[in-house]
């Protein structure tokens, strides 16, 4: 009997073991060391603002960010705010009296255009805690109208435009925009040889998104604030997309970034690209459950 049961205990501690090396997620520094939480916290929070790299359907950075967000509000309580690529600047008012409390969900969410189809699971717990607590949210990216309007015509598409539309988008964009800057320039190099005669609106339309979510990041940030934005990983990797943005438009803000990659991607990454792609790097598991979008 006594031998059953060390027996049993010994293949109780077999099997936790097992679980253990088997995390849902991994958090490094870009130095290709394990990170710790509170410690990357408050390395954060001292940014002015820190840029949420996320896999749009992948249920650890959702969940993250919600911590990461209550984390900061301990730290920077009312100073903090967030931004967030999901929702179109045009839907500002809306969200503002959602937040304002002057009516109820199920009032707002008809009234948001292009509103994305995982918002309940993803994004609503992140409106909620900001609508609790009164903190702002910043609805930052251009209304998809209008990208669709660029990567058709260009970027002369503005020229079309009403003052009220354009408002809409961030004005730097003609001022700026460089088809040869990382980010855009590899949209073309990763066509290969099947590069369509449209390519260059398609990066002034991506660049679009890009300086748009910059110019209502800096609309709406004082000093002292902390903005917390959430975007699509490839919008802020390797100070790219938004990050270029902000350094090109207001230099001296101290932005810093948190990314999200698989854990396959991770491994075949070298130290150059791991010390480049963002000051932190949610690894999460290959075959982790997606939510859908």
């Amino acid at each position: 009997m006594k031998h059953f049961i060390v027996s049993f205990l010994l293949l109780s501690i077999i099997n936790i073991t097992k679980a253990q090396n088997k995390p849902a997620y991994q958090l490094f520094q870009n130095n290709g060391e394990l990170a710790n939480y509170d410690e990357m916290v408050k390395d954060l929070a001292q940014s002015d603002m820190v840029f949420f790299g996320e896999y749009h359907t992948n249920p650890i950075s959702h969940w993250l960010q919600l911590e990461i967000s209550k984390s900061f509000f301990e730290i920077k309580g009312k100073n903090l705010f967030f931004g967030a690529e999901m929702f179109e600047s045009g839907n500002q008012l809306v969200l503002n009296e959602y937040l304002a409390g002057l009516y109820p969900e199920n009032k707002m969410i008809p009234e948001i255009t292009q509103l994305w189809s995982n918002y309940k699971t993803d994004y609503k717990p992140l409106v909620e805690f900001a609508k609790d607590n009164e903190l702002r949210f910043i609805a930052s990216n251009i209304p998809r109208r209008y990208a669709a309007m660029i990567n058709k015509k260009g970027i002369n598409a503005l020229d079309e435009l009403s003052t009220e539309a354009l408002a809409l988008i961030g004005p730097d964009l003609k001022k700026y925009f460089d088809p040869t800057v990382k980010a855009y320039a590899e949209m073309a190099d990763n066509m290969g040889g099947h590069v369509p005669p449209n390519m260059l609106n398609i990066q002034t339309a991506q660049a679009a998104k890009d300086a748009t979510m910059a110019h209502f990041s800096l609309k709406n940030f004082k000093p002292g604030n902390l903005l917390l934005h959430f975007e699509g990983s490839y919008h802020s990797n390797y100070e790219q997309g938004i990050i270029w943005w902000i350094h090109k438009i207001q230099p001296g803000l101290k932005l810093k970034s948190i990314t999200t990659v698989t854990q396959s991607e991770w491994d075949e990454m070298n130290d150059e690209k791991k010390n480049t792609i963002a000051n932190y790097i949610i690894v999460v598991a290959n075959n982790m459950t997606q939510t859908n979008q």
